[in-house]
């Protein structure tokens, strides 16, 4: 379980600028190997994204949905950083 201690740090980059960042309870994105979910205390990971939504729990409880493509995801030590070629925020 997630420890809201050690909340997340998410950040969402596309090629041209920052879509979205801030902390999180939990992301969940689509790789190259299937779905990932992260969350606090996660071990080490460096994933290739496959063409989809990302979606984050931030620690209010609201939900940010990202579109992203063509990229990477990355964790460690409670950061969390998709960078995608193309990416925007989902309404």
């Amino acid at each position: 379980m997630a420890n809201s201690a050690n909340p997340l740090q998410v950040t969402v980059v596309s090629a041209t600028a920052t879509v979205w960042e801030g902390q999180a309870s939990q992301v969940i994105a689509k790789t190259s190997e299937g779905e990932i979910g992260i969350r606090a205390d996660h071990t080490p990971v460096l994933a290739i994204l496959a063409d989809g939504n990302v979606r984050v729990s931030t620690n209010d409880g609201k939900q940010v949905r990202a579109h992203a493509a063509d990229g990477f995801l990355s964790v460690a030590n409670n950061v969390v950083t998709i960078v995608a070629g193309e990416a925007s925020i989902v309404e």
